[in-house]
């Protein structure tokens, strides 16, 4: 998700949002506020990234910038320029325009830690829609990690897991035959990892 930035430096460039933390609150609180000020989103869980630190990555002074990152449902967000934004949109991650600052290096790093995190926590079911295909799971998980994966094997080894719930229920509206819908059981999840269970893709 990137915004068009309203003013100098880089105005009219597509950066990601952000902006400076007030001197009263956190910096949790700070990403959460220009967030929602730039974008209109609000309300989402947010991990902090990567601090960066390069001494001229801003034309202005010396900044430094705590990254947060956060996974979401675009169809289920209703993405509008704040005020400090011309607009904002979603890009494909792997082919963004050019960026401003040094934004560019910002998201690769959140790239990889997303390529990490994912295969030894099951961060991807918050991409997903509550119910969903195990084609749907593995489409979302090639995506990520920029590679195919063998259908076969991948359906085994996240089945025998035991974290996901089969539905009785088939997909509908489809032209293909339906497949069947699951849920991720985030308890049985949290129970199996209090007895060492390892979460790996």
């Amino acid at each position: 998700m990137l915004i068009k930035r309203l003013a100098a430096p880089f105005e009219d460039s597509w950066a990601l949002p952000g902006g400076f933390v007030d001197m009263e609150e956190t910096t949790d609180a700070a990403a959460r506020r220009e967030l929602e000020e730039e974008t209109g989103v609000k309300n989402l869980f947010l991990e902090q990234l990567y601090t960066f630190s390069g001494v001229d990555r801003d034309p202005r002074g010396r900044v430094i910038s705590i990254a947060y990152y956060a996974l979401v449902k675009p169809s289920e967000l209703k993405l509008q320029a704040g005020d400090d934004a011309k607009d904002a949109q979603w890009f494909d991650a792997r082919k963004l325009p050019k960026l401003a600052f040094d934004h560019k290096e910002i998201v690769k790093t959140a790239l990889l830690r997303l390529e990490g995190k994912v295969r030894y926590q099951p961060i991807g079911f918050e991409l997903l829609p509550r119910k969903f295909t195990l084609g749907q799971l593995q489409k979302m998980y090639q995506f990520i990690l920029g590679r195919d994966l063998d259908k076969r094997n991948f359906r085994r080894v996240i089945l025998k897991m035991g974290i996901l719930d089969a539905l009785d229920e088939k997909q509908e509206g489809v032209s293909h035959r339906p497949s069947r819908l699951y849920r991720f059981n985030k308890s049985e999840y949290k129970r199996l990892v209090k007895s060492g269970f390892n979460f790996e893709i």
